[in-house]
């Protein structure tokens, strides 16, 4: 931003509100409250919004064809200075939205000054705010598909291995890989779901609310949908130009699915940790250690892990910044904007990272075979066996429950107990209880619908490939 202005206040002419005031804005408060320092990612949309704006003022007669061309053509050259770099920013202008009417109506004069006519900075800015939540939106859940994509990748790669599942950090049931990779698809499937029901919400024209009552000249709000493509137009001028659910519900969707990126990065840390051993993490996501030669670090997992909780913050202090304003428009709500981009960047980030993450990790196979049949992680498999075979739930349970204890005290699996063993604990034990133990017939042996089966994680698999509409290379 320039800074060239010294500490003396801005001459009133400066301010396109300044009509009714004696005395400049001192510099002080043009510092305290200016907003063009971050604001200013709003450009795009200001001026999508402005060309909608005047081309509607000129169907209906409030300015004529040619003052609108004019003006959509001005910005378009401001847009481009603007992305190019060349713009020049005071915060003697406050926002971008008063800088873009400024270098407007210094190149076009009265034409220029036509643009405001029948909208207030109040409808302005939630409509801006509208456009980016929107097209961040699109982009998010972009990001998510990817993701959920190099998921899929690895399903498909490691369908048939089998893994230990955890319940309490402790060995549960076995499952197979994929059947685990694909859960994380599920949750982000969810993710963007509400993405989605959020963006409907998002979708709303404000534009045409004014400041707090509408206004009294022939506008065509529906035209400005139309142009903008907005699914619906504000139908109170009170809430429309003041609504931010959209920002708060938009904070709370990007904030679960930072929680949901935080777990996956939890458990991949424990994953690829020593004690454990079954994840490869490609070296290119890591980072080392300073004075540890010796170190590979899951720098990336941890940070994205760390940058949750900025993202849970900021629903919190948007619905703080929301919770004391009466109804309409307060300038509170410029302190909404910071937050809000620091959450989208924040999952944006992230994801730009973990799809590639997840498509360059491995299992290490032999470790976890090696360890598979630890714990007795078949127990369930067998009790299912028995009641199978007429014995009560909780008879089972209990059984089984001797069974694994008599095998924990030889430091054995249940599969290496012998046949008059388990018969000195179920008098009705036959030779064909023993396809129920071992890990793998375990998980063969599932049979309902979303289960581990095998043959329900293929169909998972072929599922999610045609709902992501791309198919995972093998």
């Amino acid at each position: 931003m320039s800074n060239a202005e010294g500490p003396q206040s801005s001459p009133r002419q400066e301010k396109a509100w300044g009509g009714v005031f004696r005395e400049p804005t001192d510099r002080r408060v043009e510092l305290f409250s200016e907003s063009v320092s971050f604001d200013r990612r709003l450009a795009d949309d200001d001026i999508d919004g402005s060309i909608a704006h005047a081309r509607m003022l000129a169907d209906c007669g409030l300015m004529t064809v040619h003052e609108a061309d004019s003006i959509a053509h001005v910005l378009e050259e401001i847009r481009g200075e603007i992305h190019a770099g060349r713009f020049e920013y005071s915060v003697s202008k406050e926002d971008i939205h008063l800088h873009i009417e400024s270098a407007l109506t210094a190149r076009l004069g009265d034409t220029g000054r036509k643009l405001h006519t029948a909208r207030s900075r109040n409808d302005q800015v939630a409509t801006d705010l509208r456009l980016f939540c929107r097209r961040a939106i699109d982009r998010l859940d972009h990001g998510l598909a990817e993701l959920q994509q190099a998921f899929l990748g690895f399903a498909e790669r490691e369908q048939g291995l089998v893994i230990p599942a955890y319940t309490h950090m402790r060995r549960a049931q076995p499952v197979l890989a994929g059947h685990q990779l694909l859960a994380w698809c599920e949750k982000f499937a969810r993710d963007r779901d509400r993405l989605a029901d959020c963006r409907k919400r998002t979708n709303v024209l404000p534009l045409g609310s004014g400041a707090v009552a509408g206004s009294s000249l022939p506008i065509d709000r529906d035209h400005v949908r139309e142009a903008l493509g907005f699914d619906a137009v504000a139908a109170n001028s009170l809430d429309g130009a003041s609504d931010r659910d959209f920002a708060c519900e938009l904070a709370f969707v990007i904030a679960l699915s930072m929680v949901h990126l935080s777990q996956w990065a939890e458990e991949w840390i424990l994953y690829s940790t020593q004690e454990f051993g079954f994840l490869k993490l490609p070296e290119g996501f890591c980072t080392g250690s300073s004075i540890m030669p010796q170190k590979i670090n899951p720098d990336v997992l941890e940070l994205i892990r760390g940058k949750s909780a900025r993202a849970i913050g900021n629903v919190q202090a948007l619905l703080v910044l929301l919770k004391g304003l009466p109804t309409a428009y307060n300038r509170d709500l410029q302190e909404d904007k910071e937050t809000l981009f620091d959450s989208i960047d924040t999952l944006e980030a992230a994801l730009g990272v973990a799809a590639p993450l997840v498509a360059g990790t491995s299992f290490d196979r032999e470790r976890i075979a090696a360890t598979i049949e630890q714990g007795h992680l078949d127990a369930t498999s067998l009790m299912e066996a028995l009641i199978a075979q007429g014995v009560p739930q909780r008879t089972a349970h209990e059984t089984v429950g001797r069974l694994v204890r008599l095998a924990m005290t030889r430091g054995v699996a249940l599969a290496d107990l012998a046949d008059e063993e388990f018969s000195g604990e179920y008098a009705g034990w036959n030779a064909g209880l023993r396809g129920a133990l071992g890990a793998s017939r375990a998980v063969e042996r599932m049979a309902s619908f979303g289960s581990t089966a095998p043959a329900s994680v293929a169909e998972q698999i072929a599922g999610w490939r045609r709902r992501l509409g791309a198919a995972a290379t093998p």
